[in-house]
């Protein structure tokens, strides 16, 4: 069993995207995500076990600005979710 250089080792490419039968639908799908999320994840602001103390305000506050465009989604689907329901029983029981 070779393993090479283990003090320097040596990368390939990194993972390729399978191709896809549906390239529309993968391409709007991208689309959607940058759209939602158009900025890269702030490493930085996530310190694994350096403090002890955890997330400061500012961090996490600057962390949720980064996930605004999900919790928005989340938001109008929770809405939706309660109210599509709600209406379609006052259509059907009220039938006004």
């Amino acid at each position: 069993m070779e393993l090479g250089n283990i003090s320097k080792p040596t990368y390939g490419p990194g993972p390729e995207a399978p191709g896809s039968s549906t390239p529309g639908l993968v391409a709007m799908t991208h689309g959607f995500l940058r759209l939602v999320q158009p900025n890269a994840l702030p490493i930085e602001l996530i310190n694994f076990g350096q403090s002890q103390n955890g997330f400061s305000r500012e961090n996490i506050r600057q962390l949720l600005l980064y996930e605004l465009g999900f919790l928005v989604c989340v938001a109008i689907g929770v809405v939706l979710i309660i109210l599509v329901p709600l209406v379609g029983c006052c259509f059907c029981c009220c039938r006004c």
